[in-house]
């Protein structure tokens, strides 16, 4: 997949797109059907198929205290968009100069003079430019005047009782609420955060559940305080299954400052520190509690290495 730099690079003379453009953060379902119907429309005109996307959350420059967690990380997302089929995305830096560009003035300099866009397929309640004064509507009489089509997409529901359609916004309630396999069904796959190993209190492995422990950076989105089933997926390649705690530790400390991301990888010994791991929630075991001493967390700890095994045996079969 190329990748172009806004107001740096621009496709040669001779080649076309049909492109899409959003922020696309989890590049959940509604987004895959985006890129679907970009890929389509590329083939159908013999194009090449592109996406317009930004390196964090235009929210994070215009409206920062009220800014949302990311579902996804930059590479993450390039990973993921690769991953559907296209061809290259033109990654805009956005900053107060990109926020205050005319809906016209961004059209020009990105889809007509960068990617010679032939057709932009968007969704039906896209807004863009200055304000967000843009509209699908104004984008079809610009498409009229540069040559290009518009392609408005009725968003998607995830199933036939949603009373809303699948968002980053809904998935972010979802995990805030625990219910990481409800962002799973959305997502279409099962929630990841990435981090680096690094050496804790030591803990865990006192007791005999040695964990990795894995700082998140704090724009990421964290699923709820709570013990999960989960999977850890080493540079290597190699996955193994945990189960994952997140929270402030009540057995060990009154007060915590913030929570905390241990998963203990289930029969696994080796060392991880320093190694960049992903981690990803598959199910929902129990919320976060104070014990009463080593020997009761010792046995409940136990237990959660069984039910996580026994879920994500479940899950594999």
């Amino acid at each position: 997949m190329e990748l172009l730099h806004d107001r740096r690079d621009r496709l040669a003379d001779d080649v076309a797109v049909a492109a899409t453009i959003g922020v696309f953060d989890g590049v959940h379902l509604g987004h895959q059907e985006v890129f679907r119907q970009v890929r389509v429309a590329a083939d159908r005109l013999g194009v090449r198929s592109a996406v317009v996307t930004f390196d964090g959350h235009p929210a994070h420059v215009v409206r920062p205290e009220n800014a949302p967690k990311l579902l996804t990380t930059l590479d993450q997302k390039l990973e993921l968009i690769e991953a559907q089929g296209i061809d290259c995305v033109y990654l805009i830096s956005f900053d107060e100069d990109r926020a205050a560009t005319p809906p016209e003035v961004f059209v020009q300099e990105v889809f007509v003079e960068a990617l010679h866009a032939k057709a932009i397929v968007v969704g039906e309640d896209f807004h863009f430019g200055a304000g967000r004064s843009g509209d699908v509507d104004g984008m079809a009489r610009m498409g009229e005047e540069f040559g290009f089509e518009v392609h408005p997409l009725e968003l998607i529901r995830h199933d036939d009782e949603a009373r809303e359609p699948v968002s980053s916004t809904k998935i972010r309630r979802a995990l805030a609420g625990g219910n990481v396999a409800y962002a799973a069904s959305m997502l279409g796959r099962p929630y990841e955060v990435r981090g680096v190993v690094e050496a804790g209190d030591q803990r865990g492995r006192q007791i005999g559940f040695p964990t990795a422990n894995i700082p998140v950076p704090k724009v990421m989105a964290w699923p709820a305080d709570a013990v999960y089933a989960g999977w850890c997926t080493r540079e290597n390649g190699e996955r193994h299954p945990c189960a994952i705690n997140i929270g402030r530790r009540p057995t060990f400390y009154e007060h915590a400052e913030q929570s905390l991301l241990e998963a203990h990888l289930i029969d696994f010994e080796g060392d991880l520190y320093g190694e960049e791991v992903a981690v990803s929630f598959v199910d929902f075991l129990r919320s976060e509690r104070k014990f009463n001493g080593l020997e009761q967390l010792s046995e409940q700890l136990k237990v959660d290495i069984d039910d996580a095994r026994a879920v994500l045996r479940r899950m594999s079969s």
